[in-house]
């Protein structure tokens, strides 16, 4: 058990606690920090606190992070499609279908898995079940994700996310024929007010959220764009269109429900990525195209123009 000890002074009164705590433990992510304060690990003046208190000037904390421990998630031989690969980091190009790392009701079957038997080593910072997971995307997105083989990558990654340095863009096929060329949605994304498995934009106890767009192709009744995020909310890009009134095509949780093209999930793909190496400082670009089956939608759409 490492034991870590701090005292709140004036710049940091009225700092949320896992807001606090995560910025004075740069190596371990905010989602971490808040499982740990809810499982009464760290202590303010020798009381347990929610994430969302309220320091105060003089508040004591000790903070107790566990020692890693060894993963339980059973490695499988499934194939990866592995763009780039060194002894620090690896980018994989993530198949539409299959989910980044095991949760409830996912143990088997995910990219972490796969990873299990593809490295001999991945980093412990993103926890027991997310070993190496730098970022994710969701289950049906596809393309590119970074994968970190060590501590040291994954922690110079992280801070690479906080201070917006890795560049992230998307295509995606919405719904509708939008306006303007170019622009941005700037609007916060939480937990939807009424169902709690969606994401929404919503005033309260939500986070701030921006995705740049701009029109790549129109078609008769659908846009084809790239998204690029500035911060990386789940389900963001997803949630920004919808909230638009362009929801992404095959998106049935944020979209139509009766979709008019027989997809497997929604047409978004994190084509490209660009980001400095987080041990050798190279500028590293990765560019990939979007799948068959993506193509192949267009391509009927623009055979209809």
């Amino acid at each position: 058990m490492n034991v870590y000890y701090f005292e709140v002074n004036e710049k940091d009164d009225e700092e949320r606690l896992d807001v606090f705590v995560s910025k004075k433990i740069e190596k371990f992510s905010r989602s971490y920090i808040k499982k740990i304060i809810n499982d009464g690990m760290i202590s303010i003046n020798g009381q347990k606190r929610k994430p969302n208190y309220k320091l105060k000037i003089g508040d004591r904390l000790e903070v107790l992070i566990p020692e890693p421990v060894e993963t339980e998630i059973l490695a499988e031989d499934i194939y990866i499609d592995v763009i780039y690969e060194d002894d620090h980091i690896l980018i994989v190009n993530k198949p539409q279908g299959m989910v980044v790392h095991p949760a409830q009701g996912n143990h088997r079957g995910t990219l972490v898995n796969a990873l299990l038997t593809h490295c001999t080593s991945l980093s412990g910072i993103g926890g027991v079940k997310r070993p190496g997971i730098v970022h994710r995307i969701d289950k049906d997105t596809s393309g590119l994700i970074i994968v970190a083989k060590t501590d040291a990558a994954h922690l110079r990654l992280s801070k690479e996310l906080k201070e917006r340095s890795i560049t992230r863009k998307y295509i995606a096929l919405v719904e509708g024929k939008m306006k303007h060329d170019d622009g941005v949605v700037d609007a916060p994304i939480g937990r939807h007010l009424n169902e709690r498995k969606k994401m929404a934009v919503v005033n309260r106890n939500s986070r701030s959220a921006k995705t740049y767009y701009k029109i790549l192709e129109r078609f008769d009744n659908n846009t084809l764009i790239e998204a690029q995020l500035e911060t990386g909310r789940t389900h963001q890009i997803r949630v920004h269109m919808a909230y638009l009134g362009h929801p992404v095509v095959g998106d049935i949780t944020y979209g139509y429900k009766k979709q008019n093209l027989k997809l497997d999930g929604q047409l978004l793909h994190s084509y490209k990525l660009e980001f400095y190496h987080p041990i050798t400082n190279e500028f590293l670009k990765f560019c990939i195209p979007v799948p068959d089956y993506f193509e192949d939608v267009l391509k009927k759409l623009r055979q209809k123009l």
